[in-house]
């Protein structure tokens, strides 16, 4: 393996390693559950993400050939972490978990039965 190689996987683990840190201190740190969200779902999802390209360098220096499972790894990380974090914003709204004004939990293109509100009926109207 050379030297450039050996400083470039280097430089991307660490890349990877402050992603990491920066998401998780992110997790920590923040004020409600929506912002706290932002932590493993963008931050530490481009550091595993750095991660894995390293070592994907690494066993193809090594072994002269791309080696396949890391790219499915990352290929599955990176399309579970935004519907999973989807999953868990809506969930909030359905829970009217607590948040801090900044963060506005109620979007206007969510119906109020999707924040947890019972739906307004009408007497004079059918309801299906």
């Amino acid at each position: 393996m050379s030297f450039i190689t050996e400083i470039i996987i280097s430089l991307v683990l660490v890349a990877g390693g402050i992603f990491v840190f920066i998401g998780s201190l992110g997790m920590a740190h923040l004020p409600d559950f929506y912002m706290r969200l932002h932590g493993p779902t963008k931050a530490t999802t481009l550091g595993i993400g750095c991660m894995l390209f390293a070592s994907m360098l690494y066993f193809w220096s090594v072994d002269g050939k791309p080696d396949i499972q890391e790219v499915l790894i990352t290929l599955f990380l990176f399309l579970t972490a935004p519907v999973s974090a989807h999953l868990l914003a809506k969930t909030g709204l359905h829970l009217c978990l607590k948040h801090i004004d900044i963060t506005q939990g109620k979007p206007a293109e969510l119906s109020p039965e999707e924040v947890g509100e019972k739906p307004v009926l009408h007497p004079d109207k059918g309801h299906g």
